[in-house]
């Protein structure tokens, strides 16, 4: 018991003199603030540089992870190119087999960049001299890398040959671009054939177009060439006024801003409608007399239209738009320009009236109006647009596949359903009906975009829309440069890759 009570007061003794020390301590501190305050500020800049070195190495890991195919695929990443010294460049192949880009070499081991296709392919496959475009710039990575087996890298490092590069199977079908670029004939201009649920291009021409084979000996004078802009891909670069396809969205804008009313809406056409000083003529002053929206589409009505664009809130319009990718990138790894829509809420009854029938500051890409009309073909759901289908090995063993995936929903399935219809009318008794008696059915949107550049007036020729209505295969978008109505040039040319897809 004795002990146990000596051993009860030794207890509080160390207690109470632990208790001394501390207040000690404190007011040692408080004797001496300086030491709290540097204590303090190593404490700030301790976490500060723990703060940055986290965020630097979450930056990295995004570089590596999410970031890295942009960056090796980015025209100024040149680390790449060091690849030269130990692979010979990969080839590129049509979906169908046909060599669209491949490196022969010579007995003294010189490399020689073939491009067997000549003009046709010049743009969606690119060129790897003077810099690079295309496929051959957002793969160049892949181009200039090999998968093949360590026992036939080991055996030509022992020949000390380079070893070949691996082949993209892209999407392309030699047989569409083919049609596609026979179509387009003399007039520059773009044409793009996707499937609008895979989002699978399978043809991208581009007019004026080059040989890459001599794009060393023409590279001069193609970058000199200002006027006529040879080495702009014009399907996914190309920015054009898009005139009457553009009156897809704007239908569509009206139908959710007036859910109530856009199924009794009736327009009587004159031939013109003028607003404060703004005249705006339907082609030709053709009267159409009374229409509902479905016929003031299908008859590409610009009075009824720009009677529409009065109508709308100009915010919530713009809103659709940029829903739909207008002033942003498109969900794709090719390289294209941002399509463009303007339109403040005090806007002039003059600019309201002619962005609704897509003329005023409205730009788009025709790469960007394949994917609206595939949109509409798709159900409302947008898919992501690219153009190599898998990777291989030289000799044929897979590496990697891209497999299709969607972007967002866009619109409802009732809405894809109702603006579905309005382009089918369009076809079977509206402003394209060139596309009917083939043996398909067909869907679509004329335009004819006007234009004045250097002084000169001109008409742009659109066609955008979709066959096998039902269950639509295969997207198509046209624009002829100055080609006049739609009806008289793009659909024409559509109908022809149409007939080609179909075999009729």
């Amino acid at each position: 018991m004795a002990t146990g009570n000596r051993n009860g007061t030794d207890g509080k003794r160390n207690n109470q003199s632990a208790k001394k020390i501390r207040t000690r301590e404190i007011r040692f501190d408080q004797d001496n603030p300086e030491i709290g305050t540097r204590n303090t500020e190593l404490g700030i800049v301790t976490y500060t540089f723990v703060f940055l070195f986290i965020i630097l190495v979450g930056y990295l890991v995004y570089l590596n992870i999410w970031k890295v195919d942009s960056l090796n695929s980015n025209v100024y990443n040149t680390k790449h190119d060091v690849n030269m010294d130990k692979y010979i460049r990969g080839s590129i192949m049509s979906a169908d087999g046909t060599v669209l880009a491949e490196t022969q070499v010579a007995d003294d081991g010189t490399e020689t960049r073939v491009y067997p296709c000549y003009n046709m392919f010049a743009h969606a496959v690119g060129y790897a001299t003077n810099g690079k475009s295309g496929i051959e710039s957002a793969y160049n990575s892949d181009l200039l890398s090999s998968h093949a087996s360590i026992l036939t890298q080991i055996r030509d490092e022992s020949k000390e040959q380079k070893a070949r590069g691996d082949t993209l199977v892209t999407t392309l079908n030699y047989s569409l671009q083919n049609t596609a670029y026979q179509a387009l004939g003399g007039y520059n201009g773009a044409i793009v054939a996707l499937e609008p649920d895979t989002g699978k291009i399978l043809a991208m021409v581009s007019k004026p177009d080059y040989d890459p084979n001599r794009i060393g000996e023409l590279w001069e004078d193609l970058i000199s060439d200002e006027s006529s802009s040879v080495l702009l891909n014009r399907a996914t670069q190309g920015l054009y006024p898009p005139g009457s396809i553009f009156k897809i969205l704007t239908a569509l804008s009206y139908m959710r801003q007036k859910p109530g009313a856009y199924q009794n809406f009736s327009y009587e056409c004159t031939s013109e409608l003028t607003k404060e000083g703004v005249t705006i003529s339907c082609y030709n002053h053709t009267v159409h007399g009374v229409e509902d929206l479905k016929a003031a589409l299908s008859h590409s009505c610009n009075t009824a239209f720009a009677s529409i664009g009065l109508e709308l809130d100009s915010g919530d319009f713009h809103s659709l738009c940029e829903e739909f990718l207008f002033n942003k990138a498109l969900p794709t790894t090719l390289m294209h320009s941002t399509s463009k829509f303007t339109l403040e809420e005090n806007a002039s009854y003059g600019e309201r009236m002619m962005t609704a029938i897509g003329q005023g500051s409205t730009l788009v890409t025709p790469l960007h109006m394949a994917l609206v009309a595939a949109t509409v073909a798709n159900g409302g759901i947008m898919m992501r647009p690219y153009m190599v289908d898998h990777m291989e090995t030289y000799d044929g063993d897979p590496v990697s596949t891209t497999k299709p995936s969607s972007y967002k929903r866009l619109m409802t399935t009732e809405e894809a359903r109702i603006l579905k219809e309005f382009m089918t009318e369009t076809v079977t008794a509206g402003t394209a009906t060139a596309l009917g008696g083939y043996g398909f059915t067909a869907a679509g949107k004329t335009g004819s975009a006007e234009f004045v550049l250097n002084g000169e007036e001109g008409t742009h020729s659109w066609f955008i829309g979709f066959s096998n209505v039902e269950d639509p295969d295969l997207v198509v978008a046209v624009i002829a440069e100055n080609g006049g109505t739609g009806s008289d040039t793009a659909v024409p040319i559509a109908a022809q890759i149409f007939r080609t897809y179909y075999g009729v």
